[in-house]
């Protein structure tokens, strides 16, 4: 009789972690694993890369003559993306422009997801905020949100330029206005998940003990509306990036010395038949970012939903 290695059974196994069974789910989503991949790889541009391309992108020749030589230039060793009509590094300026744009993105979905969570979890659980709350949703809704932002920053840009410097004050009232108008989609998902949750069976054991809603939302409520949250924070990430893309576009958004990808778009489009380089690296970086973020939304949704994880 031949020796047979001891297997221990697959019952007697501990089990994986949630987020180990997330995680295996989300690589089996190509799509979203290239989108990852993308996503990373751009940061690390924006981030890393002016550590290694040190040129200013702000920075222009002083001698009128030799600015005049390095305006427009065609990629080379010395710029690879060219310059643009001033002769600033169009490398440098991707990079700076990157930081910007996606830094507004972040800041912008972590206030859309804070109100609109808030506001969907008292729809939800308190039943006489519900109709109040969801009127006000709706009415957000109603609202023309690009000519809003455009009034919203014709009004207050001056003010917090004087007080907060011109890009502290532009780059609070962009990513507010966007935050402020952009949270009434995530509260409506938020909203019908706690609908749910709060007749299941343990929330209904923890009111029937006497524990306090606040205590009830904190513990059981928000747990269980992690996945949701996490698939609208990576959705929100596109739309704003593409806002505020929109909005410096069409010459509101950040003072012209400061690049964004947005910005860069706006500068080149007087130059696109001369030059089309001009628009194509910028108008690239916010296709790219924007299709990566949503295919790893596609990835989450999958591999945080319980009943499609695993097939």
């Amino acid at each position: 009789m031949t020796d047979v290695p001891f297997q221990p059974d697959r019952a007697t196994e501990r089990p994986r972690s949630q987020w180990a069974e997330v995680w295996a789910q989300f690589k089996t989503h190509r799509g979203a694993l290239i989108g990852l991949a993308v996503f990373v790889a751009l940061v690390l541009f924006v981030s890393v890369g002016p550590l290694v391309w040190t040129r200013s992108p702000t920075y222009i020749n002083p001698n009128a003559a030799e600015m005049i030589l390095s305006r427009n230039k065609p990629p080379s060793w010395q710029a690879p993306l060219g310059t643009d009509q001033l002769g600033r590094d169009m490398l440098a300026r991707m990079m700076a422009g990157g930081q910007v744009s996606i830094a507004v993105g972040l800041v912008a979905m972590v206030i859309s997801m804070v109100l609109g969570t808030l506001v969907g979890v008292l729809a939800g659980y308190f039943r006489r905020l519900d109709g109040p709350l969801m009127r006000l949703t709706d009415l957000f809704l109603a609202l023309p949100l690009l000519p809003l932002l455009l009034v919203m920053v014709m009004l207050f840009r001056d003010p917090l330029a004087r007080s907060l410097g011109p890009e502290g004050g532009t780059f609070l009232l962009i990513v507010t206005a966007i935050g402020v108008t952009s949270w009434m989609q995530a509260a409506r998902i938020v909203r019908g998940e706690v609908l749910a949750l709060k007749e299941r069976e343990f929330v209904l054991a923890a009111r029937s003990i006497g524990t306090p809603a606040r205590r009830i939302i904190l513990r059981h409520i928000l747990p269980n509306i992690v996945s949701p949250i996490m698939v609208s924070a990576t959705l929100g990430i596109a739309s704003a990036i593409i806002t505020e893309s929109a909005l410096s576009f069409l010459g509101l958004g950040f003072p012209p010395d400061f690049p964004t990808w947005g910005r860069l778009l706006f500068d080149g489009v007087e130059y696109i038949q001369q030059y089309p380089a001009r628009v194509i690296w910028p108008g690239l970086a916010i296709s790219l970012i924007v299709l990566s973020v949503n295919y790893i939304g596609d990835g989450l949704r999958d591999a945080l939903d319980p009943r499609i994880r695993g097939r």
